[in-house]
């Protein structure tokens, strides 16, 4: 591995991956392909040392010519696929770039790489970044998802990640593309748009926002913060198998409002409310959104096993310092806030999904 593309690489997990990819082997070159929608920011990357060996192209995935010439202009071997629409709830409200970008987007990476390897001889090594979600949603009582779990996707978005996923492992047993994929749990951590919940509810409650929960707060969900899944991808692309598939996730599953109490009690003592009062008094239980699969949980058992990989962050010790991140980066935060597209959209999708109580009226759903 000495030429690395990395799609969506100034995104939440992207961004992250290219600091830790840099981290472990300083002498890479790294690509970074970025659409720059309202989710992937140049400034994610500003941290970055002069000294790193890294090239940034503004570019779509779904630009055939454009992915061609950026694979063999800089001599590609490695490419790490996370450029995706990823919000489940805009691809609800807007299928359509889900489906082009997740599905057509991956497609035009997969064919570029094949026609890579018949000029080159070699076809690029190809990881695909994808979710839990394709699995569909668990029921209290049934098991984690692992490899073998079958597909069932709920949304647009667990959906399209899910057609992606095939047509990965279709082009290693049709055409022998050396594939790897990994199914992650939720991520949390530095760089997270705050459209997601842990960002959402650390944005609004320093704004004094309501802090929008949905239905009863009880789904549940695994969280893996973002280093620990970099630090997996890292070993799937050096020491895994080619052709499999490994399950990435946190070995945690808190309910929602459990998270959002969480971080309320970190900001009571990290940043107290000037009126002195707890940000928990600004929860707020929304109308549920559509189809909101109930609980999610991973088997990390293969990674673990076969790679040696293990999680580094006790979820309690992650949010805390996903909290002391946001609360030191408030130049990021404000330039995102502070844009009108960003208030209008969480004002149209979470505090108008008809806002029914506070949490202190609502103490019999929340048990």
């Amino acid at each position: 591995m000495k030429n690395v593309l990395v799609t969506g690489g100034a995104g939440f997990i992207g961004s992250n991956f290219v600091y830790y990819l840099l981290k472990k082997d300083p002498t890479l070159r790294v690509v970074v392909l970025d659409a720059l929608t309202y989710a992937g920011r140049r400034e994610n990357l500003s941290a970055l040392p002069a000294s790193a060996n890294v090239v940034f192209i503004h570019g779509d995935i779904c630009d055939r010519a454009l992915i061609d010439e950026v694979l063999a202009t800089h001599e590609i071997d490695t490419i790490v696929h996370f450029a995706a629409e990823s919000h489940v709830d805009r691809g609800i409200s807007g299928p359509e770039p889900f489906i082009r970008t997740n599905v057509h987007g991956t497609f035009t990476l997969l064919e570029a790489a094949r026609e890579r390897a018949n000029r080159a001889g070699t076809a690029p090594r190809f990881h695909h970044v994808s979710t839990d979600e394709v699995f569909g949603a668990l029921s209290v009582g049934d098991p984690p998802f692992s490899e073998a779990t079958p597909y069932a996707p709920r949304s647009p978005y667990s959906a399209s990640k899910a057609a992606s996923d095939h047509l990965v492992r279709a082009y290693w047993i049709t055409y022998g593309i050396p594939i790897t994929i990994s199914n992650c749990s939720n991520n949390y951590g530095p760089y997270q748009f705050p459209e997601k919940l842990i960002p959402l509810m650390i944005v609004n409650a320093l704004s004094g926002k309501p802090l929008p929960v949905y239905g009863k707060g009880d789904q549940i969900r695994d969280w893996l913060h973002v280093e620990d899944h970099c630090d997996a991808i890292y070993r799937i692309i050096t020491s895994g198998k080619t052709g499999e598939t490994y399950c990435v996730g946190g070995d945690n599953q808190p309910t929602n409002l459990t998270i959002v109490r969480l971080i309320c009690e970190l900001l009571d003592r990290k940043k107290p409310s000037p009126d002195e009062k707890s940000y928990a008094e600004q929860i707020q239980f929304v109308n549920d959104r559509p189809g909101h699969d109930f609980r999610y949980d991973i088997d990390s058992r293969k990674i673990k096993r076969d790679l040696g990989w293990r999680q580094s962050y006790r979820f309690e010790d992650g949010i805390a310092a996903t909290v002391d991140w946001y609360l030191a980066n408030g130049a990021w935060l404000s330039m995102i806030t502070g844009d009108p597209a960003y208030a209008s959209w969480i004002g149209r999708n979470y505090l108008g999904r008809g806002e029914t109580s506070p949490a202190s009226n609502r103490k019999e759903e929340a048990a």
